[in-house]
């Protein structure tokens, strides 16, 4: 398929707002993937971490 141009690239036949809606919803779905765990991780080390001060300290 080809588009005559830059701007019906974008309208996608007038179905320009479905097709970016989608692709940004999945983008953002993947990132929030490769986030989450991070930042989970992030603070299960530092609770721990809390703890172990906290068992340890006189």
């Amino acid at each position: 398929m080809s588009f005559p141009s830059f701007a019906e690239f974008f309208a996608m036949g007038h179905h320009g707002l479905y097709v970016w809606t989608s692709y940004g919803i999945t983008l953002a779905v993947l990132g929030l993937n490769a986030v989450l765990p991070v930042l989970a991780r992030r603070r299960y080390l530092q609770d721990e971490a809390r703890r172990l001060r906290r068992e340890n300290a006189p």
